[in-house]
């Protein structure tokens, strides 16, 4: 006999996260139940359990009789034992025929099982309402308590229930389970169980039950909603009934610290674009009093860090509140500040019911609820292990994971793709492309004509691909998937794990124009983290059945510079993960998105005082979407920002702006301990001095302008048109060379004028 036990679901360091199944149970051996538990149950129940052979047929002999006096087939005469007979193996249908087979499983499960293990499965089975299955989920379920806390009056109670668990219920129907409970405790004083003192003091104690879920030590929904689909999905609906343990690789501590990011960086940005206005106002001279008060915040529910609050008074500098926790508050002039008025009656009046949340001081504030939307998603990038997962500001307004099932533009983001296939290629971070206005003819285009931009505005002339990259310069990467080709930049996304549906076969490409969840992105950036290799992202590493065999353990690819890459993929235990690029081609895009934080458009990331760190900002046509992608060897993470409706966020909302502030927030407190990490020089890589402007070599070893630059072999700067070797054709492409201000238009022709390129449609959706 096996029991329906809902599936648990755990962090990494064993925090319950959440519970599905329809059935709350939480089985006990006979040892584990209290002594008093028990009698209470023979007195509701059985009480000559341990004398009849499994039919009591005194009882049966009464029940006949009510049934010949008044023609009802109530339920009467039923041992534990028929109980347990009729739950594991019967419907519940009052029938004859199935009281017949009811007595002889009865009869039958007394020949095999001894009586405490008779008393165990009915203890662990029988239904207390409310999907309470057993004594310890009802425990729970009813009293926040195990079996063990109980009081007398409350294991009084508990016992009475599984007679008619609807009409004895002691949450829905606290009468009758009282009398029902009265009756279990003069049956106990009466069969010697309690005394007359114990008694009367159980009786005397009033009704208190209410409804407790298990006790949840970690609040991750979004985490635990990927855990039960993909559970599901492998499983079906033996995920809810077998009592699988699931085991996360979620970091109890790392998923608080993206919970607290993620959502003080929305109400950051909310509050820098404004105070929305109180939505709901009540008159406080015909609702005075507290019950008028509870009542106007009772649909006021606790959205993400939000919580409901009336106002009662208001002067210059300060507001007296009540919240629906019947608690006080008094808001400072500092608390609204925010909002844009001279006063805090400016702001509020009384009567107002508004929203307030705890700063980081532990101070309440004046908040709303954040219109915005965001994610944040943290892998292990040596294993792909995902370790934190936020999928929005609140699981409860919208249980849509944008981490794992949005599609998003990742702008520039995708650059640091189209400059790996560059470098594998032959360019170098010292090759100059110019960054000059681009015109791109193509008919399937709006207009015919696309004019991408630079986010300035501004065009810089011939540019290093380095500082290309640091600075994101959008015509240097269209040019530069131009020189490439499609098919090469297309064939390396595909190494990084990106799906040929996602990506456009147009150079809208070079501007990150395809889509692409904050998942697919962390994958991504896992290479650069991890020393070139891919790893697949996963969230379950084991599962454990009821009786603690294991079901599941995750066989993940494991990054491993030194391994023979002939084994990658594989089965076992440990499984190479491929190599996407050479150590040296690593190194060289490694160092370039340094960079990015080092001078570039994540400088703000340099408060973290890591050297470590490096990644690349994302901000999409019209500020749509915002980004930041980023790492340190030890760990990857992605933020994202925008709204649900595509609408633009506002100027100057860019990644660095918008979402790297949430990204910083997290990896302040994930990188706590971690001792920074770099990668060591592979073979096959050199340097030299380089001059900043022209890219060639210096012209002299102190020459102010000069810096040193890495080169794979044979590629350090003899001269300045070395590093412009075309890598397909072996020729040396000329510098094109312009007023930085204002270059000359350059004019392009698509290379196929007869068909426009696939994906080209999406040229006006281009990024910046």
């Amino acid at each position: 006999m096996r029991y329906q036990i809902p599936m648990s679901v755990y962090s990494k360091d064993g925090k319950l996260i959440a519970q599905f199944g329809e059935k709350k149970r939480s089985p006990l051996s006979f040892d584990e139940v209290p002594k008093q538990v028990i009698n209470a149950f023979l007195a509701a129940e059985d009480d000559r359990f341990f004398d009849h052979p499994g039919v009591d047929y005194q009882g049966l002999l009464r029940a006949a009789v009510v049934y010949a006096a008044t023609g009802e087939k109530r339920q009467g005469g039923s041992t534990i034992t028929m109980q347990v007979a009729r739950n594991f193996f019967l419907s519940t249908e009052k029938t004859f025929f199935r009281k017949i087979n009811e007595i002889l499983l009865a009869i039958k499960i007394e020949s095999l099982l001894p009586k405490q293990q008779i008393l165990e499965l009915y203890l662990n089975k029988i239904y207390f309402g409310h999907h309470a299955y057993g004594v310890a989920a009802a425990a729970q379920v009813y009293y926040g308590k195990s079996v063990g806390e109980l009081t007398l009056a409350e294991l009084a109670t508990v016992a009475g229930v599984p007679k008619a668990p609807s009409t004895f219920n002691p949450v829905t129907n606290p009468d009758r389970a009282q009398v029902r409970r009265d009756y279990v405790l003069k049956r106990m004083l009466k069969l010697g169980m309690i005394s007359d003192e114990q008694c009367d003091k159980a009786l005397a104690e009033p009704m208190k039950a209410g409804l407790f879920t298990a006790q949840t030590e970690l609040q991750a929904p979004y985490i635990a909603e990927m855990v039960r689909n993909e559970v599901y999905e492998q499983y079906g609906e033996d995920a809810y009934l077998n009592g699988y343990k699931v085991y996360t690789t979620v970091d109890s501590r790392l998923q608080l610290a993206a919970e607290n990011a993620l959502r003080e960086t929305l109400h950051e940005y909310d509050e820098r674009h404004g105070f929305r206005g109180v939505k709901r106002h009540v008159e406080l001279k015909k609702q005075s009093t507290e019950k008028a008060w509870q009542e106007a915040l009772g649909d006021v529910i606790p959205m993400g860090d939000t919580v409901g609050a009336l106002v009662l008074e208001t002067r210059d500098r300060e507001a007296d509140l009540y919240l629906a926790d019947k608690s006080r508050a008094r808001l400072d002039w500092d608390a609204v500040r925010w909002a844009g008025a001279r006063s805090v009656k400016a702001v509020l009046k009384p009567g107002d019911v508004i929203r307030l949340r705890k700063n980081d001081q532990g101070r309440w504030v004046l908040t709303q609820v954040p219109e915005v939307e965001g994610a944040l998603i943290s892998l292990d990038p040596s294993n792909g292990a995902i370790v934190s997962a936020m999928g929005g500001f609140d699981f409860q307004q919208s249980n849509f994971n944008r981490a794992t099932q949005s599609q998003r533009q990742p702008g520039s983001g995708f650059k640091p793709i189209l400059y790996s296939a560059a470098l594998e290629a032959g360019y170098t971070p010292a090759s100059v492309i110019n960054d000059a206005p681009f015109v791109y003819y193509d008919p399937s285009i709006p207009g015919g004509v696309w004019r991408p931009q630079n986010y300035s505005g501004r065009f810089y002339g011939p540019t290093r691909l380095r500082m290309a990259l640091a600075h994101s310069r959008n015509m240097v990467s269209i040019r530069l998937l131009r020189e490439i080709g499609l098919p090469r930049a297309l064939e390396m996304a595909r190494r990084f794990g990106f799906l040929e549906s996602e990506l456009p076969h147009s150079l809208t490409l070079a501007l990150g124009s395809g889509t692409a969840s904050p998942l697919r992105m962390a994958g991504a950036f896992a290479v650069f983290a991890n020393g070139g290799s891919r790893v697949e992202p996963y969230l379950i590493d084991h599962i454990l059945t009821q009786d603690g065999a294991t079901l599941f353990r995750a066989t993940p690819l494991v990054a491993c510079n030194e391994c023979d890459q002939s084994a990658a993929g594989g089965t076992g235990e440990s499984r190479v993960a491929p190599r996407v690029l050479t150590p040296q081609v690593h190194y060289m895009i490694n160092s370039m998105l340094q960079d990015v934080v080092r001078m570039g458009t994540a400088t703000r990331a340099l408060q973290l005082g890591r050297s470590d760190i490096a990644g690349k900002t994302g901000t999409t046509n019209e500020v749509r979407d915002a980004w930041f992608n980023g790492y340190s060897p030890a760990l990857v993470a992605v933020a994202w920002m925008g709204f649900d409706s595509y609408k633009p966020l506002g100027d100057g909302e860019t990644g660095g702006h918008a979402a790297l502030p949430m990204w910083i927030a997290y990896m302040k407190e994930a990188l706590k301990g971690v001792p920074e990490t770099s990668f060591a020089v592979p073979e096959g890589l050199t340097s030299g001095r380089i001059n900043e402007d022209r890219g060639g070599a210096s012209e002299e070893e102190s020459d102010e302008e000069g810096a040193f630059e890495i080169f794979p072999e044979g590629q350090a700067p003899g001269g300045a048109s070395s590093l412009q070797a075309d890598p397909s054709s072996g020729e040396n492409a000329p510098l094109e060379r312009g007023d930085d201000e204002a270059p000359a238009p350059v004019i392009e022709q698509p290379a196929e004028p007869k068909s426009a390129p696939k994906g080209s449609s999406t040229a006006i959706e281009s990024l910046f």
